[in-house]
């Protein structure tokens, strides 16, 4: 497949590749792929399509978007030495300090440019770089738009529509001899802006404020508005030429002249290093590690206080999806943070798939089967579970409160929050930190800078209203989100984190294990009915506190208040007061304070003495005197009571309902069934069914693995081949038929050719159409011909098939040094 003499395509300069050049295209360039190029030419067009060039663009670093950058407004072709110029200058300014600059660049540029030249968006030898037409056409400039350099037009293409008579005027100004050839002249002027010599004469001439306007263009946009009586200075650029009329209103700085002004540079400030991570602080890597798995272990908690309050039904669900407002807000005051950060919660535990809706009519929000699972794990494998659903998850939480593109509010939990880039910057800022030395802590402008410099053109696109692109905003997202998940700790990246990243989940929960405190047995009660937990609790015991107590506060210790309503609540859950008495002193330190057993004992006394049933619904009480009491309350009014005997009242509301506004009232009614006993409620009982976590939204097609892209460069190479063999009656040389023509023979001359190849061993070219009716050109060497089909090693795809004969279109013999 070597070449002997330079290639004059792209589809020859691919064809020239070896298989491991085309394996990194296919790889860098994975939309290729879709479906498998049938042969190197298919390839070739595909990698010169506009959708495929702007995507391949997008993911070059700066210095390589600056080096194609340059090319663009480079002859085509450019010898190696012309583009490097562009990229240094000609060193008639800046000093010193561009030399510097210039040392870098000739340093990185053989990089920059293999990496264009591996992505099929250069090829060509050194002597002859040629850029894409299609990059061309988006990085060049032209008459009506500036390149990404600030460059305009050139002489020529700006003065394609001039009369010969205005160009003799503006040759007869810059001091050119006249020329009655339009080409001519515009070549001579061409050639003025070239020269350093007498374009420093020229400019030596202008008015000083002639300069002034050409230092405003020099350097982008190119492009100026001018009145129909311009001033001096103006009127001297246009007639020297040094600015050239666009249209009525419009002029610009040709191109060769901007060159010179900027010492022949096309970037301004060339990038040819990606800048430095800074540091802003330096903490001991063990400090970090605690700091970490603190807030790793407050994270699992805060999602499992999250869920254990959607346990029983969670909030409705908005017709257009997502969480409304004021569910948001009420979740926000439950966790006792800020509403983003109770999005970002939400938004977790559902990538986690820990949370989903229950599909019912009135949807709602409620955990999921795998919640259960979870919550059993121990504390360090729920936050790797956690972290890594986190770094794959594409929906980006950071958004929620913002507007789509139609204006509409986006909404927690609600559809429009997928964003592709999320997963890979979320990598690459780690991966930023994970470079960095143990417990430092980055400058959060320095890794924006960096990622700016590794993907430029992805900011480039910037909605309405937006000061930061996209890219950033997750990057920035993504250091607040990784210190409330305990991936850093004080800004730093966790040891736990960089394992996580290196080797996976099971060596980081072993690092993360250590470090998080065992669970505790035991509370300590105190007279001022609150229990302190100096620490994470057993989950038995966590479960029962929770339902006997409130959490008044958290941090290290977590203080839980006993309330009347917190009493009643564990009695309503099946408990008795006996039970929750056992239950104090089995697990607290301390003496269990008389005012707790009298708050449990009164409580459980009134528990019960009310019953409630559904009539529509009833109260029944054997002591007359508290149904009297009831009745005479005004605040009895809305449940629409009546007496029904001297210990019953019914009334016109829902039971769950009378017992919810009786609670109000200060009274402590159970519900019963009935027969007569009382319902017990316990806590979590709602599940939605099975669901999976939602699957991250991929950004492009995904990177093809080893054993897929040796394959598709098999069949590549195959089509190649059978796309180009010369056959015997074809003259030597001549391409074996039209584009996507098939041979063509009649049954009888196929299957004696087909015959007589197998006998010999040599090699055909057919033309063979599938069950599903698409055309392919093969090449295959014929082994057996029996009962209607032909078994044959088939070049194409690289291993023996059998062919239905009725399904070869034609065949045709290679010629003797076809497959040499």
């Amino acid at each position: 497949m070597g070449m002997t003499t330079p290639p004059r395509t792209l589809a020859e300069a691919l064809r020239a590749r070896d298989d491991e050049s085309l394996a990194g295209l296919l790889r860098a360039r994975p939309d290729l792929l879709n479906p498998v190029p049938g042969d190197i030419t298919q390839l070739a067009t595909r990698a010169g399509t506009r959708a495929s060039v702007v995507r391949a663009l997008e993911h070059l670093d700066r210095f390589a978007l600056q080096t194609a950058e340059a090319l663009a407004v480079a002859a085509d072709p450019a010898p190696y030495e012309t583009l490097l110029g562009l990229l240094t200058g000609d060193g008639r300014d800046d000093g010193e300090r561009f030399d510097d600059a210039g040392g870098a660049i000739s340093d990185a540029l053989p990089g920059a440019l293999a990496t264009l030249r591996e992505q099929a968006l250069v090829w060509g030898e050194d002597e002859r770089l040629r850029l894409v037409r299609t990059a061309r056409e988006i990085l060049a400039p032209s008459p009506q738009h500036a390149s990404p350099t600030g460059l305009g037009p050139t002489v020529a293409e700006a003065t394609s529509g001039m009369s010969p008579g205005r160009l003799q005027e503006i040759l007869a100004a810059a001091g050119l001899p006249a020329t009655h050839d339009p080409v001519s002249a515009v070549t001579a002027l061409a050639a003025l802006f070239t020269d350093r010599t007498r374009m420093g004469e020229l400019l030596d001439s202008a008015p000083a404020e002639a300069l002034s306007v050409l230092d405003r263009l020099v350097w982008g946009p190119p492009y100026g508005e001018v009145t129909p009586n311009p001033t001096p200075p103006v009127k001297w650029l246009r007639d020297h030429g040094l600015l050239l009329p666009v249209s009525t209103r419009t002029v610009v700085l040709p191109r060769e002249a901007a060159l010179h002004l900027r010492a022949g540079r096309a970037h301004r400030v060339p990038e040819p290093r990606p800048p430095a991570v800074e540091a802003v602080a330096n903490r001991d890597p063990q400090a970090v590690d605690s700091a970490a798995a603190g807030q790793a272990l407050l994270a699992v908690n805060t999602v499992e206080e999250l869920l254990k309050s959607w346990n029983g039904g969670g909030p409705p669900i908005l017709r257009a999806g997502g969480l409304s407002v004021r569910e948001l807000k009420r979740t926000a005051t439950a966790l006792e943070v800020p509403e983003p950060v109770a999005a970002f919660w939400a938004e977790l535990a559902f990538a986690a798939g820990l949370l989903a809706s229950d599909g019912e009519a009135d949807e709602r929000y409620a955990p999921t089967p795998a919640y259960d699972d979870w919550a059993e794990l121990p504390a360090q494998d729920r936050w790797t579970h956690l972290a890594t659903a986190w770094l794959a998850a594409t929906r980006t939480s950071g958004l929620v409160g913002g507007q789509d593109a139609k204006g509409r509010a986006l909404s927690a939990l609600g559809p429009e929050l997928d964003r592709s880039a999320a997963p890979e910057v979320r990598h690459r800022v780690l991966a930023l930190l994970a470079a960095l030395e143990p417990g430092t802590a980055p400058d959060p402008e320095s890794v924006l800078a960096r990622l700016r410099w590794e993907r430029p053109l992805r900011g480039a696109s910037v909605s309405a209203g937006d000061t930061t692109d996209l890219r950033s905003r997750i990057a920035l997202w993504t250091l607040n989100e990784s210190e409330l998940l305990g991936i850093t700790g004080r800004g730093a990246l966790a040891t736990h984190t960089r394992a996580l990243l290196d080797a996976g989940p099971a060596e980081a929960a072993a690092l993360l294990a250590p470090l998080i405190p065992e669970p505790l047995d035991h509370v300590l009660l105190q007279a001022d009915l609150t229990a302190v937990a100096p620490g994470p609790l057993e989950r038995p015991l966590a479960d029962m506190l929770s339902a006997l107590a409130d959490i008044e506060s958290k941090g290290g210790a977590t203080v839980y208040r006993f309330t009347p309503g917190s009493v009643r609540r564990a009695l309503d859950a099946g408990q008795s007061a006996a039970d929750l008495h056992a239950f104090l002193a089995a697990h607290s330190r301390t003496p269990v304070p008389q005012p707790l057993s009298y708050l449990i004992d009164d409580v459980a006394r009134r528990h019960g003495h009310l019953r409630i049933g559904a009539a529509s619904s009833y109260v029944r009480c054997d002591d007359e005197a508290v149904l009297n009491e009831i009745l005479a309350d005004k605040r009895s009014v809305t449940l629409r009571l009546r007496r029904l005997a001297p210990t019953a009242l019914a009334a016109q509301v829902d039971p769950a309902s009378l017992l919810e506004g009786l609670r109000e009232m200060g009274y402590a009614p159970a519900a019963e069934s009935a027969e007569g006993d009382v319902l017990i409620t316990r806590a979590g009982a709602r599940r939605t069914p099975p669901r999976t976590a939602p699957v991250p939204v991929p950004e492009g097609p995904p990177v093809p693995d080893g054993t897929l892209l040796g394959a598709a460069v098999r069949a590549i190479r195959a089509g190649d081949t059978a796309a180009t063999v010369v056959r015997k009656d074809e003259a030597p040389g001549a391409p074996a038929s039209a584009p996507g023509s098939l041979p063509r023979t009649t049954s009888a001359e196929t299957l004696a050719t087909v015959q007589a190849a197998a006998m010999t061993g040599s090699a055909l070219w057919i033309g063979y159409v599938n069950a599903d009716g698409a055309a392919s050109q093969r090449v295959i060497a014929p082994v057996r011909v029996e009962g209607g089909f032909v078994t044959a090693y088939d070049h194409t795809a690289d291993e023996v098939r059998t062919y239905p004969l009725h399904r070869i279109t034609g065949v045709a013999e290679l010629a003797d040094d076809a497959t040499a």
